[in-house]
């Protein structure tokens, strides 16, 4: 069986990335209030589900941190949805739990980890390391070798120059540009990026 974890806009997002795979969901988990069928998908609250260790399931959930808990709880295989309508080099490597969705640019030798999303029209040039459980929102570009730490954000728009190297658990503001490497647990934000505080750590 296959099931997709959190039933909100990110999880029907998701949802289309695997149906255009070729992927069928079997079921929705998901603790919120939601209705007994989510775009025809049965959806199940998280306390009446039974996930065997035969079956895969995808963390459809934004929250980097979120992610990052509940694959801890998992002891299964995870699914791994790549849209279609992405570019992946054949060099590029994807590890499991990953979502890279439609309009993305992966370049040669890429790493990405566990759990990633790569979101909408999302550029990762030529040898970036990205590490597990981070984001890259819609529209962002990675240029050439950049490093970004697991559990960062890196938000919609924002440009991260070539031979950057941002640190664990930061926070990319939106349309920001970064010329200098971020130290790890830090919000940069502007044109270009400048430091706004430090954040919690994990």
């Amino acid at each position: 069986m296959n099931y997709l974890v959190g039933a909100g806009g990110h999880g029907l997002v998701v949802l289309e990335v695997l149906i255009q795979q070729g992927i069928t969901v079997d079921a929705f988990i998901d603790n919120t209030d939601k209705p007994e069928k989510v775009r025809g998908v049965p959806c199940r609250p998280q306390d009446q589900a039974i996930i065997l260790e035969t079956d895969r399931i995808l963390i459809s959930i934004g929250s980097n941190t979120a992610r990052r808990e509940l694959a801890a709880t998992h002891r299964g295989s995870f699914l791994t949805a790549i849209h279609p309508a992405s570019t992946i080099d054949n060099t590029a490597d994807i590890g499991e739990g990953s979502v890279v969705m439609a309009g993305v640019v992966v370049n040669a030798c890429v790493s990405i980890g566990r759990h990633v999303i790569i979101n909408t029209g999302a550029v990762i040039e030529h040898e970036s390391i990205i590490e597990d459980y981070v984001h890259v929102s819609p529209n962002a570009t990675l240029c050439g070798n950049v490093y970004v730490g697991e559990g960062s954000h890196v938000g919609a728009g924002a440009v991260v120059i070539d031979k950057i190297k941002i640190g664990r658990g930061c926070v990319i503001g939106a349309g920001s540009v970064v010329i200098r490497d971020v130290p790890e647990y830090t919000m940069v934000v502007g044109n270009p990026a400048r430091f706004i505080r430090e954040l919690p750590h994990f």
